[in-house]
């Protein structure tokens, strides 16, 4: 650890400021003063009297949890007065219990294993229980409920261990980023109910053709490093599976509206029938979000729709999901290159700019992207017996839209066009309009089947997926066409990849203490293309891939409070369409990772800190530049390493103030590194990986005077990082610290004439949020780029450096108001 905590004492790498320091040290200061209490304690079982370990139970509107212990037990301390209890079994829809509170309460709760466990086995599979030996943190849909005001999900996940998120037009609505220990999105695995949801090509994924899916999640978990074995594109060092809407019971609905800053406007309709005949349950959803960004012309049109059709009984769920949306959005992926903009117009967009007849500066109109995605899914859930479970799940998307550019002074034969005879005089440069194209399908089946079984924990499956996609591009429109028609195509390729794999995972009980974690998963991808890609080039790939991925970890529970593990996975990845562009020789990657941590938790106190190495093997690191779609260009590093520390805890202090802080610490580099410089070969040594910054830290300091009202300060801070892989002062980016306020308060109606009568509408949630509440001017990502310069002096090569931004917004605000019906 001394090369980690070495590299952090260098001043000139890390400033943080005093503000910075003297919250982080009130954070992890002991507190000791405590609102008098009583306990309420229990245990949670099946009705067959089983004890069932790793079962939230939380506070309704509160902070306050605690979870199962192996025998089932869980305490809580808590103020005099009423209380409600969700109780929730992984991801199942939450037990609600109220009483009242004067004395100690012995509370046991019985869970009725029918929608509550047939809704985890969906995403049994990717997903892991408490007392397992993986890394990761659990997001409930109260949690996205509070911040839910029309940002992409990866902004509503900002203040996660290890997570740095950014935005195109600056406000978190479009396209949106997120990384995970300085990973980026294309090696995060996500999957929506056990279903791959990234691209299967570019590997990426990209929450914009899904807008407010967060208010039709039941829940998430984010897991850290390799994790647990997962379908679609293997994790590579994190993974988010998200449950979509759980079955419900009662009959509700939903209307809910947000407006706030650069004219962000959010309309969400919701409902769901509740169990018809005590079996079937319709529910859905319509949703529509607009915004103009903070960068200029930045706009977003985002339309979106889930509907779901459940089946129910006491050992069968059967769910057809069917979600998708439109994006419409204004091209933001340019970014800023130049400084003096960057200092006094920071929110200027260079896309879409030409110059006319006149000599003008002006703005194409139709400088979109323009994508629709349609999802359709089935799953089957049976429950044989008390021990056996099985899961079958089938997905089709169909994936179709393009996005347009005005391109200045193109040269037509790069286009596939002839030059143009005008008056005598040959033309064979044009202004042009270009659209291009995506148009793919995806189908997917998974099977799994679970045993469980006193100390045994038992899963295995398989998973196939088969995209079919066509990449073209068409000239829609040019000033000198010659006898061009409109529409003509100028590329034409395809892409076929198949994805194929086994797994079987398992977890031991030895005793009441240890248990062991046990993962194996082979993996087949075969890769495919044919015609051309965009820059005109024939790409003709073959490629088959075969993955060995183990996994195995270790869990020793001290007590009911305090827990050790460790655990060691491998991964192995292929590269993505992108990168066989770039790159014919391209290789794939693999991952060795170490996990070793420590949680503990009480009911005034709970912390997990863990500690990581990632050793990698021709890691496909970012370079820092991008491609002509805003991409992230990738390539090979050699060997590599990630090595840090992560703390996530949650204090109560009093019975209405809390804090929820994480932090991490760590040092990430390429072993050896060369570039040419200057035409000659120069040896780096020893350099950062691109966008891995040292230090991420946030922090939620929350007050809650009463049940429904809930307001919390928000932090995060993001240490210095760079944009390349060579330190080059040219290609970073500064540290910044930025804080929100976010304000909860749930007014709940009562009819006046009768008190036994439900008001037709239950409760209105009103909902505040203040973005960078002071006015911080900061840039959360950008690209580097170098080139060299062998025409100014035909006796000498200069390499040129370069950089671009994304700024992002200043003080901002959304607020906004849901009726529960």
């Amino acid at each position: 650890m001394k090369s980690l905590f070495s590299n952090l004492s260098d001043k000139s790498r890390f400033k943080p400021s005093f503000k910075f320091i003297l919250i982080y040290v009130l954070l992890f200061s002991s507190v000791t003063a405590f609102a008098q209490n009583y306990r309420v304690s229990g245990h949670v079982t099946q009705q067959n009297s089983e004890p069932l370990a790793g079962v939230s139970i939380q506070l309704k509107r509160s902070t306050t949890w605690t979870q199962t212990d192996l025998n089932g037990h869980y305490t809580l301390d808590l103020p005099k007065g009423k209380h409600t209890l969700e109780i929730r079994y992984l991801t199942a829809q939450p037990i609600e219990k109220t009483f009242d509170l004067n004395s100690d309460l012995v509370l046991d709760i019985i869970i009725n294993e029918t929608t509550e466990v047939l809704d985890e086995v969906l995403v049994n599979a990717v997903r892991v229980g408490s007392s397992s030996p993986i890394t990761h943190s659990n997001i409930s849909k109260e949690d996205l409920e509070k911040r839910n005001l029309g940002q992409d999900i990866p902004m509503l996940l900002n203040f996660l261990p290890s997570v740095v998120t950014t935005t195109d037009a600056g406000a978190g609505v479009g396209y949106t980023g997120i990384r995970v220990r300085g990973i980026n999105a294309q090696s995060t695995n996500i999957t929506i109910n056990g279903i791959p949801y990234n691209d299967a090509e570019s590997m990426g994924t990209f929450w914009v053709n899904l807008s407010d899916f967060a208010s039709s999640t039941e829940s998430m978990q984010l897991q850290r490093g390799v994790g647990t074995s997962t379908n679609g594109s293997g994790a590579f060092g994190a993974s988010i599976n998200v449950l979509t809407e759980g079955v419900s019971n009662k009959a509700s609905a939903e209307i809910a509206n947000s407006f706030g800053s650069y004219n962000t406007h959010k309309h969400t309709l919701k409902f769901s029938t509740g169990r018809l005949n005590d079996h079937f349950e319709i529910s859905g959803r319509l949703s529509n979000i607009k915004s103009d960004g903070y960068i200029d012309r930045a706009t977003s049109d985002l339309k979106s729709y889930f509907l779901q059709g459940a089946y129910v009984d006491t050992n069968r769920l059967i769910k057809a999901v069917v979600f998708g949306g439109q994006e419409i959005t204004y091209q933001a992926w340019n970014g800023l290159e130049d400084l003096e903009l960057l200092k006094n117009d920071r929110t200027f967009n260079t896309a879409g700019m030409y110059t006319d007849a006149d000599g003008n500066i002006q703005f194409y109109d139709n400088e979109i992207d323009d994508y629709k995605q349609d999802h359709y899914q089935l799953h089957w859930n049976e429950r044989i017996n008390n021990n056996w479970s099985t899961t079958l799940g089938l997905n089709y998307t169909r994936g179709l839209g393009f996005f347009e550019q005005y391109k200045e002074k193109q040269k037509l034969v790069e286009y596939g066009m002839e030059n143009v005879d005008l008056g005598g005089e040959s033309i064979t440069r044009s202004d042009l309009v270009r659209r291009r194209w995506l148009d793919n399908h995806f189908y997917v089946i998974n099977a799994n089947a679970n045993y469980k079984k006193e100390n045994l924990d038992l899963s295995f499956g398989t998973s196939y997926s088969t995209y079919d996609g066509d990449h073209y591009g068409e000239v829609i429109w040019a000033q000198y066409a010659g006898d061009s028609p409109k529409g003509h195509r100028y590329y034409d390729g395809n892409g076929k990849k198949t994805d194929a794999n086994v797994f079987a995972k398992a977890t031991f009980r030895f005793d009441e203490q240890l248990s062991f974690y046990g993962d194996l998963q082979y993996r087949n991808v075969g890769y495919a293309t044919t015609g051309t890609n965009s820059d005109m080039d024939l790409m003709e790939i073959d490629e088959t891939f075969n993955f060995f991925n183990p996994k195995a970890g270790l869990t020793y529970q001290f007590d009911s409070a305090n827990a050790l593990y460790f655990s060691y996975a491998r991964a192995n990845r292929e590269p993505s369409r992108k990168d066989f562009q770039n790159n014919m020789d391209v290789k794939p990657e693999q991952l060795n990772d170490f996990e070793l941590g420590w949680r503990y938790d009480n009911p005034a106190f709970r912390i997990n800190a863990n500690a990581y190495y990632m050793l990698y093997n021709e890691q496909l690191v970012l370079t820092g530049e991008l491609d002509t779609t805003g991409n992230p260009i990738r390539t090979n590093s050699g060997d590599s390493y990630r090595l840090g520390l992560e703390i996530e805890a949650a204090l109560r202090l009093t019975s209405q103030w809390s804090l929820q802080p994480s932090v991490t610490v760590s040092s990430n580099k390429t072993k050896a590194s060369v570039m040419e410089r200057d035409g000659e070969l120069v040896d780096l040594g020893k350099t950062n990986i691109s966008f891995s910054p040292e230090l991420v830290a946030s922090n939620a300091l929350v007050f809650q005077p009463k049940e429904h009202y809930q307001i919390s300060l928000l932090s995060k801070y993001v240490g210095e990082q760079f944009m390349g892989n060579t330190d080059s002062q040219a290609s970073k980016l500064d540290a910044y610290f930025v804080n929100d306020i976010n304000v909860t308060y749930e007014w709940t109606l009562k009819s006046k004439d009768d008190a036994q009568k439900k008001p037709l509408i239950k409760s209105i949630l009103f909902s505040g949020l203040v973005n960078n509440i002071l006015n911080k001017k900061y840039v959360s990502n950008g690209f580097y780029y170098t080139f060299d310069d062998n025409w100014s002096d035909p006796n000498q090569i200069t390499t040129i450096e370069g950089a671009g931004y994304f700024p992002q917004a200043t003080t901002n605000f959304l607020v906004g108001a849901t009726l529960k019906f």
